[in-house]
């Protein structure tokens, strides 16, 4: 990136961006962008969830009595009817459970030390693992698996999703591959979603472990920012197209799009995996909160009402990113000192600085007062080799607070790259 830096407009902008960091020093901010969590206008559009369940009215035809065990081993059929479209699973295919997506990713992994895969000849117990990170990427993938003790391989990312060139070459080369790590709509934190080419390409690969998976974390899978959303090829359907229909194990939640601490999560994939994952979650659980799905089923109704939930979403965020959008290129455009994503869905955008400045940027604002993600997080071990990547999530301040915030964020840019540069 250097050699595209204006060294004479960097380093005029240094001063005035030095004069205001000292009034940021003066200013005493408090500031988050750290994490993608809902704002409160956001959680407010699904207050209705409080009360959609009244006395009498938890019982449902497939399940009976939801405030009791048993029944609905997949979770509520209602509510996988409604939500298999917009996760492009076939409703007989998805597994409804409890709030956190993270939770069934974690113990699929884990589940596979102790029982084998379908297709696997024996659990991985004793084995070494080894997952493919595509980077930058989700930090909280990388956390399960360096809890599990599984190796990560990081793979670059191209406009198109993961570098498939390379992810055949190890795919096919190695038996310790168990898994890839995919967001494959607008990717956290690249905002990028993967191309029909790539989608086909990882469905069809040869594998050289037998029980290879692509874990399909399809986070975003609603969270658009415009009125043309992204089109993305439905995993299973390629993989059983493929002659792979196993390789795919598909993650999805309402986190974003209801309570982010009291939603619903899924699992989908082909029916050998399916069968698989319930005949162990059914040792780890007597069944999810049966209650909390009959609420989402009446809250909502059907799936083109969740369509229209998530617009409203669209109108809080989308004026957020805009504002990210046009204070980078307001501020940084001119300099060539980053470069950006322009998302158009997901909870993210990520920014690229002069290589070797990411940490410094951080730092600068941590010193007034803004919190930004830590340099390196979208990397295995926190450890950006480069050091030129931020993640920045708009979503939870207020647009004046982010406002703010992305005013002090420039300015470390500046004063970081010219620390560097000149």
């Amino acid at each position: 990136m250097t050699h595209t830096v204006d060294q004479q407009a960097l380093a005029a902008a240094l001063e005035p961006a030095r004069a205001r960091y000292a009034e940021f020093e003066k200013a005493g901010m408090k500031l988050d962008i750290t994490r993608g969590k809902p704002c409160a206008a956001q959680l407010d559009l699904s207050d209705g969830l409080l009360t959609a369940v009244g006395a009498g009215q938890a019982r449902a035809d497939d399940a009976g009595d939801l405030r009791n065990y048993g029944g609905a081993p997949k979770g509520l059929a209602a509510l996988r009817e409604m939500f298999a479209p917009l996760l492009d699973v076939p409703a007989d295919q998805l597994v409804a459970r409890d709030n956190a997506s993270l939770a069934l990713m974690h113990f699929c992994v884990a589940t596979s030390f102790f029982h084998a895969p379908p297709g696997g000849e024996t659990r991985w117990m004793g084995q070494d693992v080894t997952f493919l990170a595509p980077v930058p990427g989700y930090d909280r993938h990388f956390s399960v698996c360096d809890d599990l003790g599984v190796s990560l391989t990081t793979v670059g990312m191209t406009d198109e999703g993961p570098d498939m060139d390379e992810v055949e070459r190890l795919v096919a080369s190695d038996t310790s591959i168990k898994g890839i790590w995919c967001v494959p709509k607008y990717a956290n934190p690249t905002g990028i979603t993967y191309s029909d080419e790539v989608v086909r390409r990882l469905a069809a690969m040869p594998a050289a472990a037998p029980d290879f998976r692509v874990y399909w974390d399809n986070a975003y899978a609603m969270h658009h920012l415009s009125a043309t959303p992204d089109e993305l090829t439905p995993i299973l359907a390629a993989c059983a197209e493929a002659g792979n229909p196993d390789r795919a194990f598909v993650f999805g939640s309402t986190s974003k799009v209801t309570f982010a601490g009291a939603g619903v999560s899924f699992f989908g994939g082909s029916p050998a995996n399916v069968a698989w994952f319930l005949a162990h979650d059914g040792k780890r659980s007597i069944g999810p909160d049966k209650v909390n799905q009959e609420r989402h089923v009446r809250f909502f109704g059907d799936t083109d009402a969740v369509r229209d939930h998530m617009d409203r979403h669209r109108e809080i965020l989308a004026p957020k990113f805009e504002a990210v959008g046009k204070a980078l290129a307001q501020d940084l455009g001119a300099l060539g000192v980053a470069r950006w994503n322009d998302p158009n869905g997901g909870y993210f955008v990520s920014l690229d600085v002069v290589p070797g400045t990411a940490s410094r940027v951080v730092e600068l604002a941590k010193d007034v007062g803004v919190a930004l993600t830590p340099a390196g997080a979208t990397y295995p071990g926190g450890v950006d080799p480069d050091d030129t990547n931020i993640r920045i999530a708009p979503s939870f301040p207020t647009t004046d607070e982010l406002a703010r915030a992305l005013d002090v964020l420039t300015t470390c840019v500046v004063i970081a790259a010219a620390e560097k540069l000149l």
